[in-house]
């Protein structure tokens, strides 16, 4: 089968190469997915480029990367319902703690990997379902129920923030978004009711104003350690902080006291190690959504397998509207 992938971390037009490698065949308890697209997200730029604290060697004499992707099975291993085969899919956690993820022409992961696509899915939004789709679902609903109340996004207009802006004005909440002055319109059309420029000084008071001075009851947060002081004067007492995200800061120091007093949690999300309850749970309400017609999450390019070099250059590139994908 046909592969992209890397064997020492590099810039990508550097260590990505194309070539044939050997097909898997599924062990027991696996399935084997003919993909036709694999996602790409910043996760798997970022495991690519050998920046990480600590990692000095990639951890496979060889990787096939990304996690996300979308196909049909066509083999099952021992175990399996041989029904599963001809069925379409989407796949979370492919390359998680694993050589071989999803650029590449098959697949083979554990059978719960896989999850049957809603009738009529486009094979494309399946494979931006796995962390973009299940990060939003999670930060945005894994509380519990958010109707009448007030969400704040920061990012909206990045893959998992615009998703969250959806998901949350699905489930009933006043969303108020922020993101670049460039994106408004775009966010704004997602759902959002109120959009705020992230980089006007006056934002906390513009949050605030537009939760007419309630405070914020859940805020999805993409950069959690910049963005610390500012929830700290935002959020409503006993409100919660889904950070899934801190790029900018990977080390904050927080502003304990206010914080205490509004007695704000702070509940850090990693989609890869999400519970299995809860996992499940973010998938019914992605699942949900989709076949209501409440979330269209974007596409912003497709790429070609053999162009998997420049996918991981879009990805990391600011500005982008919507996810980046391989099609296979």
């Amino acid at each position: 089968m046909r592969a992209a992938f890397y064997s020492r971390f590099g810039p990508p037009a550097d260590v990505i190469q194309l070539d044939e490698v050997e097909a898997p065949v599924p062990a027991p308890g696996e399935v084997r997915v003919r993909l036709a697209y694999s996602g790409v997200n910043p996760s798997d730029a970022k495991a690519r480029s050998g920046t990480r604290p600590g990692v000095t060697k990639p951890p496979f004499a060889r990787v096939i990367p990304h996690s996300d992707g979308s196909g049909v099975i066509d083999a099952v291993g021992d175990g399996v319902d041989t029904a599963r085969i001809g069925h379409p899919v989407w796949i979370w956690n492919g390359q998680w703690q694993r050589a071989f993820g999803t650029a590449a022409e098959y697949i083979c992961l554990p059978a719960a990997q896989a999850v049957a696509m809603p009738d009529g899915l486009d094979p494309q939004i399946g494979a931006v379902l796995g962390i973009p789709g299940l990060t939003a679902a999670h930060t945005v609903l894994g509380g519990g129920d958010i109707a009448r109340q007030t969400v704040l996004i920061s990012g909206g207009a990045g893959a998992v923030g615009h998703n969250a802006v959806q998901l949350a004005k699905w489930a009933g909440a006043r969303v108020i978004a922020t993101c670049s002055a460039g994106a408004m319109d775009r966010v704004r059309a997602a759902g959002a009711d109120t959009v705020l420029d992230y980089n006007d000084p006056d934002l906390a008071a513009q949050i605030m104003d537009a939760s007419d001075g309630a405070g914020i009851a859940r805020a999805v947060e993409v950069e959690f350690g910049a963005n610390a002081p500012l929830l700290a004067e935002v959020m409503a007492p006993n409100g919660t902080v889904a950070a899934y995200g801190s790029g900018k800061d990977m080390a904050p120091t927080l502003p304990f006291g206010p914080l205490l007093f509004k007695a704000i949690k702070i509940d850090i999300t990693l989609i890869y190690i999400l519970p299995e309850a809860e996992r499940a749970t973010a998938i019914q309400h992605l699942h949900r959504a989709l076949s209501s017609g409440a979330l269209i999450p974007a596409i912003d390019t497709v790429y070609g397998l053999k162009d998997c070099a420049k996918a991981h250059e879009a990805v990391m590139t600011p500005g982008r509207a919507g996810a980046v994908l391989l099609q296979i």
